[in-house]
């Protein structure tokens, strides 16, 4: 290591730098800030900055060669090992520790305890549930256990887990306020952009209670449920959350979770974009006061007639974004040629209508691409329902909206009208007629007056929110939920939803390279085996884990480092 000054017509400064090679390629990398040169003085108590700052680049790469020694350990085909001694550790959980920490989540913990003045560590409980969710996913037993697996114990009970589920049930909103506090002093946050959606989460008991109760499961299963309603930021972080029980309409719960953004985030300012299901007229004019507005999607099927024959009639006034003309896309229907040239654009067209007392802006799009991925889907569905008809037509009945069996029309009378002796299956040909008009459609309705592109470019990103319920449902197994008590089952919650803000923003520091699974395998593998004091990896280098060690400046992918250093770094991640 060596000393590195740069001087500039108005300060100096001081740099402890040392040379790299990783792969073979020579780099160098500042080891640490000293600071300017009145700094230095400071710490050089007297003696000459330079010379004072040339020796402790001394002492630094004594250290570092001290750290860098060869070890020879000697082992024994006849010794068996220790019993009942763990050998091997997780230490994927630090990167995730690292971000927890530059959250203030464990000052946010340490605020609570200071108010209820419980015995056990708060912190340790949340820290522990946070990082087993998204690498040990499993019940909060289960959870004592896995947090055993991380290089830093935990140091408490199943009983602190329930108890500490009470709490932070009751200060679930302080949480997530004090959170978003934190983010922004964290990082920029692109929160005037939000996204809002629900999901529901299946418990598998028969009776429901005041809170798990019967009512229409996103799964399809027959089982009390609880809803979630989430709110993202325009950049894909999770900003706050809120539960209700499972009967409850999702229409009514967008207001209330806009209104702790706007009194306890003091965001009274922002664009929210939801789905069809969200958008009654009660929300959109809820948000289309107070420097609010709304993009939300718009079910051609269900506008009015005139609206519904403009919004189809593809001949004429489209509009291709940054192009000063208007097109007639009819065409784009059936012929190829027109179809590849057109493939990745996306027509629109507009115009301003006032339903229920609201002037809003409705936006119709067509893409050649978003079309032949409606038909595909489409033809899959009807393979499916020729099948049912071939091969098992008892299997009609009722069905959905998304359905193959949509598609299937029974005739059960004779062409005289007489009943017939069996019912007669065939495909419904004006079904599906009436299905492909709408290939390559979408709507969207508005109150904002920006730019088509940017009101596309808005909406496009909804995408987010659906994948962070998947992630909480598939990785993280947020459900099925085997909690009873409400206070507990909120809080189980919270810690899902704790997790994928952390998720999201180790995704955002990975410059979303890899994908969820490559992540999340990542650190569930990332293992350091014991031998002696000393701890050797074994786990797989890759791009992902190299990644990992540039993000967080240290580094545990050497043939063998000291307890020391670990220590070393696990305080790291904590600063």
């Amino acid at each position: 290591m060596r000393l590195k000054v740069t001087k500039s017509n108005s300060s100096t400064l001081f740099y402890i730098i040392e040379s790299t090679y990783i792969d073979k390629k020579h780099s160098t990398r500042t080891v640490e800030k000293l600071g300017t040169l009145e700094d230095v003085k400071i710490k050089a108590k007297g003696e000459d900055p330079y010379s004072w700052a040339k020796k402790y680049a001394e002492k630094l790469t004594k250290q570092d060669k001290e750290n860098k020694r060869e070890i020879i350990k000697y082992f024994s085909q006849s010794k068996l090992i220790d019993k009942d001694i763990k050998q091997s550790f997780n230490a994927g959980y630090l990167f995730l520790q690292k971000i927890y920490y530059d959250l203030g989540i464990n000052n946010i913990c340490n605020s609570i305890k200071d108010k209820y003045q419980f015995h056990y560590d708060l912190n340790n409980i949340l820290s522990n549930l946070i990082y087993s969710r998204i690498i040990y996913p499993s019940s909060k037993l289960k959870t004592l256990e896995s947090s055993k697996n991380f290089l830093e114990q935990p140091n408490f009970t199943y009983n602190d887990i329930l108890r500490s589920l009470e709490v932070l049930s009751k200060e679930s909103d302080y949480i997530q306020s004090e959170l978003y506090k934190n983010s922004l002093k964290y990082s920029k946050r692109n929160d005037k952009i939000l996204f809002y959606d629900c999901t529901n989460y299946y418990f598998e008991i028969e009776d429901d209670d005041d809170f798990r109760k019967y009512g229409k499961s996103k799964e399809h299963r027959p089982n009390p449920i609880v809803g979630m309603g989430l709110f993202l930021d325009g950049d894909g972080i999770p900003l706050t959350f809120d539960t209700f029980d499972g009967s409850k309409n999702e229409q009514v719960t967008l207001k209330p979770l806009e209104e702790k953004i706007i009194n306890d985030f003091n965001n009274p300012k922002f664009v929210v974009c939801t789905d069809a299901g969200l958008s009654s007229i009660t929300n959109r004019k809820f948000n289309n006061k107070n420097n609010r507005k709304f993009v939300t999607t718009q079910s051609l099927k269900k506008i009015k007639q005139f609206l519904k024959e403009w919004s189809l009639d593809l001949s004429e006034g489209w509009h291709l974004p940054g192009i000063d003309k208007t097109f007639n896309i009819s065409k784009l229907r059936n012929e190829d040629e027109l179809i590849n040239k057109y493939y990745d654009k996306i027509f629109y067209k507009e115009r301003w209508i006032k339903e229920d007392g609201i002037e809003q802006r409705l936006i119709i799009t067509f893409s050649p691409k978003y079309q032949e991925y409606q038909r595909h889907i489409r033809e899959k569905q009807i393979q499916r329902a020729i099948n049912i008809i071939e091969k098992n037509p008892k299997k009609i009945k009722s069905n959905n909206e998304n359905d193959p069996k949509r598609f299937i029309e029974v005739v059960s009378t004779t062409k005289y009208g007489e009943v017939a002796d069996e019912n007669n299956y065939s495909l419904n040909k004006d079904k599906i007629n009436e299905e492909a008009q709408y290939d390559g459609l979408y709507a969207v309705c508005t109150n904002l007056e920006d730019d088509v592109s940017e009101i596309i470019k808005i909406n496009k990103r909804r995408w987010e929110i659906e994948e962070s319920f998947r992630i909480m449902k598939s990785e993280f197994k947020a459900r099925p939920v085997y909690l009873s008590r409400e206070d507990r089952i909120k809080a189980h919650f919270l810690t899902c939803f704790l997790s994928l803000v952390i998720f999201r923003y180790l995704e955002k520091k990975l410059d979303e390279k890899y994908t969820v699974s490559q992540i999340i395998d990542t650190l569930k593998n990332y293992n350091l085996n014991l031998i002696g004091n000393d701890y050797i990896p074994s786990y797989t280098r890759t791009d992902l884990t190299d990644l990992f060690h540039t993000i967080y400046n240290f580094r545990t992918d050497y043939q063998i480092i000291s307890e020391k250093n670990i220590k070393k770094i696990c305080k790291q991640t904590k600063n």
